[in-house]
């Protein structure tokens, strides 16, 4: 491990029973028990995932709701407090500097959620934007862990462990409650399809984890009965790409627009301003380059980001962002960017893998079927 590679608040439980890797400048869980286990106990289940990685920031003040709305796209005044909402950052140009999640803890007082990758742009950014807004910016990453229950068990298993009824927490929206006798704050939220709760534990330092590692420990201890598994981030990132959630640094970066990337609707044109306003109506009012797509294989192989998008007549047409095995379908599938014209569902096309070219289909995310898997399935567990 390099002298820069930083620890989360659970490393040293992390360290006795994980595959470790380094990811976004954190040494993390790879996996526990192997990632196709850990992504079907997910799809079927629940899964615990440490995801303390991630950037924390709250954002207080009587300038804070309006602050926001200057820089990020969607529209931060429609947000009640204990409701949480997706948005995206852009530079000038339209480019996206980060995608994330914002929570409104109550008038003034917002939590927003970055990806690990980011904590030091995004914070920077936020603090050079703060000019003319009476706003307080604090990064609270290292005073704060954050786990994530996520499967179609994932309610009644916290339920066992909160002092709330969660039945009351919909999607997207969040609640403070104690789990396992320590103070958390529980968003419907996550990054895997699945029904699911993201869990904030207020006082859990690096120097002292306590009040995490009790949330982790008696939440794999309690929900036995449901199977319940750790999962690492490789589980986490097959879970994603099936759902078709986007990856920073892959399927979305400053180079793109979230307009190309499938996120319009998240950008509200309609509010007065907010940087890279002008830009992403220029590209809507002259249309679209690209569009992100999904890829599902029809026959045996498995994409990478980087391999190549072709029509029938072997042209290049795009290229994937993001490719992996899926354990859900047991076939290969993949993200990426091809001309519009080429994007409709159903298209046939060709990824050149090596040396070979794999025939393959345009799919609509998510990529399983929805009415089976996913938070809004309708098949009863």
């Amino acid at each position: 491990m390099s002298e820069k590679t930083r620890r989360v608040q659970l490393h040293e439980i992390h360290k006795q029973t994980a595959k470790l890797t380094s990811f976004a400048g954190y040494e993390m869980p790879l996996y526990y028990k192997g990632i196709l286990q850990e992504h079907l106990v997910v799809r079927n289940s629940a899964g615990l995932f440490d995801i303390s990685h991630m950037g924390r920031i709250i954002v207080e003040g009587t300038d804070s709701e309006p602050f926001l709305n200057h820089v990020v796209t969607n529209d931060v005044s429609r947000l009640l407090p204990n409701n949480a909402q997706y948005s995206v950052m852009c530079k000038e140009n339209g480019g996206i500097i980060d995608d994330f999640v914002i929570y409104r803890l109550d008038v003034t007082r917002f939590l927003v959620v970055f990806n690990a990758s980011n904590r030091e742009k995004d914070h920077t950014w936020l603090v050079r934007n703060a000019k003319g807004f009476n706003v307080r910016i604090e990064d609270v990453s290292d005073n704060v862990a954050m786990l994530a229950v996520q499967g179609p068990n994932a309610a009644r298993i916290l339920q066992e462990l909160s002092t709330e009824d969660l039945s009351k927490i919909e999607r997207f929206k969040c609640d403070k409650t104690r789990l396992a006798g320590v103070e958390s704050f529980l968003a419907r939220t996550g990054y895997t399809g699945e029904d699911g709760f993201e869990i904030f534990v207020w006082d859990a330092t690096l120097a002292k984890p306590d009040n995490a590692l009790k949330v982790w420990k008696t939440t794999l201890e309690s929900a036995k009965s449901f199977e319940i598994e750790p999962c690492g981030l490789g589980a986490r990132d097959t879970l994603r790409l099936e759902a078709g959630l986007c990856l920073y640094g892959n399927d979305i970066n400053e180079n793109i627009n979230p307009l190309e990337a499938g996120l319009g609707f998240v950008v509200k044109l309609q509010k007065t301003s907010f940087i890279g306003k002008e830009a992403l109506q220029n590209q809507k009012n002259e249309g679209l380059k690209r569009k992100r797509v999904g890829i599902i294989l029809t026959e045996q192989g498995v994409p990478r980001p980087g391999f190549e998008i072709l029509n029938d007549k072997d042209e290049t047409i795009g290229h994937l962002t993001s490719g992996t095995f899926s354990p859900l379908l047991k076939r290969g599938i993949g993200m990426g960017y091809t001309e519009p014209s080429k994007a409709q569902e159903g298209n046939i096309v060709k990824i050149r893998i090596r040396e070979k070219q794999m025939r393959a289909k345009i799919a609509a995310f998510p990529l399983y079927d929805a009415e089976k898997y996913g938070y809004k399935r309708k098949t009863a567990m």
